[in-house]
């Protein structure tokens, strides 16, 4: 079992095997003989070395029986020569989706599926490593080592935002274990090779090379894929990606393919956030990660220009949780983290990925920039307690009582806050600031994607209360040579964001 991202453009067979050929005669070329362009010969002691390692995961799964199923009549022509066969085989047949008298749909009772995956020993008690989604909502799970013998396993943990699962076996024999290695070290253009259970085949080697490193492929919120050309196919989900040395240094889990078979784009987790991952599952059966209480966005071109950050980087802090480990730390919205515990961050994913891999209670340097100064501030570090809950904003336009007092600016019809205006966009009386009531088809904003009743906060890290306010605000940028003004939008329910919009 694989998970498959269906590519986006087709394929050209032809044009692709002319460039494997012509690769293929560069390749000769380069190395001088056939022997040596198959690459190292190191393969082969990796594959005997740790065959035994990699099993097969075989799952079980009681499903609700449904009309259109195997045993549904299939749609034909009309007039066509095999219509009174399958009327006579499928209409008059009794049973579990033959079409019985009463009207039977061939929903009939619960079936079993099964489904083969791959996996990996960590450890000879009996432990063993998958893919999530392998193993989801799985009855029954067995392992199935290179000789054959199944053993029933249990689940251990699970973390699906990394697409990780941990089992236990009792071993009725001696197994042979593997180790993770040092993904961070990995370069491209290094052998790789991969072990897995393709098309349930059983245990299958094949190698490649490491095409790219830290893919963001917007499959989950730590993406930091290996992505390789080693065949990668259905079935192969779960199985480890080896270095030359024999040691872990990703988990297959995702290709991309518009046939479900490999053409020549893999991905795996790599071992650097699998062995962590692994190490909490095991102690904890549940991951455990750090916690900023943050929420962030990209800092774009425009974001950059108003805020004098050369050249654009860093995560931008839209919201501040009041109950989070930042608010104590004095890390305010408008301010942009660019570095964090000793590591750069370059965007959104990178401060993502690295508060979510620091441990729960540690305290850490956070560098911040704020309005042009680096400061840093010091974060105990909390526990992310419930991540995937996210409150939408509540919005309406019915009409309120009395029109209001409006003022155009930036594109925006703005209006002070009143009693009317908040029953009419459902604001909280916490939130502070002007209400927009209306934005300009074609303009910067509505671009942006401002609506009526979100609510201007700041305006170039100034508070606003009015229509004036903010007119004043924008008049002096002009005349200071700015090309955008950075602005401080909440929604209803006092989410925070910040917007840059066009002066000129």
């Amino acid at each position: 079992m694989t998970a498959v991202i269906i590519a986006p453009t087709r394929l050209r067979p032809i044009r692709l095997r002319l460039g494997l050929a012509a690769l293929a005669v560069g390749a000769l070329g380069a190395f001088g003989s056939p022997a040596q362009a198959r690459g190292p010969e190191g393969i082969a002691d990796v594959a005997e070395k740790v065959i035994d390692a990699v099993v097969n995961i075989s799952t079980s799964q009681t499903v609700e029986a449904k009309g259109g199923g195997a045993n549904t009549m299939p749609q034909l022509p009309p007039g066509s020569p095999f219509e009174e066969f399958f009327d006579d085989f499928f209409k008059n047949r009794k049973g579990p989706g033959g079409g019985s008298k009463g009207g039977d749909n061939g929903s009939g009772p619960p079936r079993k599926t099964n489904s083969l995956g791959s996996g990996f020993i960590i450890d000879t008690s009996g432990i063993a490593v998958t893919n999530n989604h392998v193993i989801a909502d799985a009855d029954e799970i067995n392992v199935i080592l290179n000789d054959g013998t199944k053993i029933k396993a249990e689940l251990v943990g699970v973390d699906k935002k990394t697409d990780l699962a941990v089992l236990k076996f009792k071993p009725t024999k001696p197994l042979v274990a593997v180790k993770f290695g040092d993904s961070d070290k990995l370069r491209l253009g290094d052998w790789v090779v991969a072990i897995g259970n393709p098309f349930s085949l059983g245990g299958t080697v094949t190698a490649g090379i490491v095409s790219a490193k830290n893919r963001d492929i917007s499959s989950g919120p730590y993406d930091s894929y290996i992505q390789t050309d080693a065949a990668i196919n259905r079935g192969n989900s779960g199985g480890p990606l080896f270095n030359l040395e024999g040691d872990v240094i990703g988990v297959n889990t995702l290709i991309i393919s518009p046939s479900g078979g490999s053409i020549g784009i893999g991905f795996a987790v790599p071992s650097k956030t699998v062995a962590g991952v692994v190490d909490q599952l095991r102690q904890f059966g549940e991951l455990r990660r750090g916690w900023l209480g943050v929420r962030i966005q990209s800092v774009t071109d425009e974001i950059a220009e108003s805020l004098n950050i050369k050249p654009p980087r860093g995560a931008l802090v839209a919201g501040v949780d009041d109950k989070g480990p930042a608010k104590p730390a004095g890390i305010e919205p408008g301010d942009v983290v660019v570095k964090f515990d000793g590591k750069d961050v370059k965007d959104p994913k990178d401060l993502s990925r690295v508060v979510a891999d620091t441990a729960v209670g540690k305290e850490v340097d956070v560098v911040i920039i704020r309005k042009g100064e680096e400061q840093t501030k010091k974060v105990t570090l909390g526990r992310l307690q419930d991540p995937d809950k996210v409150q939408a904003a509540v919005k309406t336009d019915e009409p309120a009582p009395e029109k209001p007092v409006t003022q155009k600016a930036l594109g925006l019809d703005l209006a002070a806050l009143s009693k009317d205006l908040r029953a009419r966009y459902k604001i909280k009386d916490s939130v502070k600031g002007v209400v927009v009531t209306n934005v300009e088809a074609n303009s910067d904003a509505a671009e942006k994607r401002l609506s009526a009743g979100d609510v201007i906060v700041e305006v170039a890290q100034e508070a606003v209360s009015s229509g004036a306010d903010i007119q004043k605000r924008v008049d002096q940028l002009k005349k200071d040579g700015k090309k955008s003004v950075l602005l401080l939008v909440s929604n209803g329910d006092g989410e925070l964001r910040f917007v840059a919009l066009s002066v000129q």
